[in-house]
């Protein structure tokens, strides 16, 4: 069987829960939120696929928010479909009627190669889909919106992935394990600690992430940290907030207030509160 012929018994789930979704108690009751694995010969490059569909007829809209993660992502969103840079504050995204939207999530540094730029051009910037894949918007829409399942829509996505497929980079491989030492290493919430780690200078390690991420790495310390933040805080009945902030490398409890404040729209002692009796913000 081919890549491009998968049956629907290949499609896979990501195992992990999601993180950066604002609010997640209600949430699940606004919207369906599925991720599947790419096929493997778009692996390299590709993280994994998100899908949202929602059915709010005759009730209010509602706002989701969400934390980006340090990558770029395919939205397949009616009328909006467009590439998003990595996005270095909140992502709001309401949610009216009926709809569904489909994302592709690049591994960090994965669209470098097809892009053919540093990736810091694109931060905080969405760019069409015809100067990478050679169509336009609504004609990449077309086969993914008529498709009638989650495998269907996802079919269709690598139809469209699969008109560039960018060369193999090392780099993007050495990003990976980065980011993932950083979120398992709870002793790095510093650049030069980082840097040490990785046997790197800190300026080497700002002019990789720079042209492969399109954030830096204090950034995306800071950013998975907050994730972790806000994961946590959601599942908690019992918290130390100063012990937490520390042990998420703040030099103090205000501080991390003030981040997590600026990012999720509450502080952390309301967040947990409102998450706890399951309410919608």
């Amino acid at each position: 069987m081919s890549v491009e012929q998968r049956s629907k018994t290949d499609l896979r789930a990501v195992a992990a829960e999601p993180k950066g979704i604002v609010a997640p108690a209600a949430a699940q009751q606004k919207f369906r939120l599925a991720r599947y694995l790419p096929a493997e010969d778009l692996a390299a490059f590709v993280g994994h696929y998100w899908l949202v569909a929602w059915d709010l007829s005759g009730q209010e809209p509602y706002v989701q928010r969400t934390l980006p993660y340090p990558c770029v992502n395919l939205v397949f969103d009616l009328g909006r479909t467009a590439i998003f840079g990595v996005a270095r504050g909140a992502f709001d995204y309401r949610l009216e009627n009926r709809g569904r939207a489909l994302g592709v999530r690049f591994r960090p540094g994965g669209f470098r190669g097809l892009l053919r730029a540093p990736l810091i051009t694109l931060t905080d910037r969405t760019m069409p889909l015809a100067p990478i894949y050679g169509l336009e918007g609504a004609a990449a829409e077309i086969s993914v919106f008529a498709a009638p399942d989650d495998e269907s829509m996802v079919a269709a996505a690598e139809t469209v992935l699969r008109r560039r497929i960018p060369e193999p980079d090392a780099n993007v491989a050495l990003i990976d394990r980065i980011i993932a030492r950083i979120d398992a290493d709870r002793e790095i919430t510093r650049i030069d600690r980082l840097a040490d780690v990785l046997a790197l200078s800190p300026r080497a390690l700002q002019r990789l992430f720079s042209d492969y991420v399109g954030v830096s790495p204090k950034w995306v310390i800071r950013r998975l940290r907050l994730h972790e933040a806000a994961f946590r805080l959601a599942r908690a009945e019992a918290f130390d907030l100063a012990g937490f902030a520390q042990e998420l490398g703040y030099f103090d409890q205000a501080h991390f207030t003030r981040d997590f404040t600026n990012l999720v729209g509450r502080p952390p002692s309301q967040y947990r509160r409102a998450e706890a009796g399951g309410s919608a913000p």
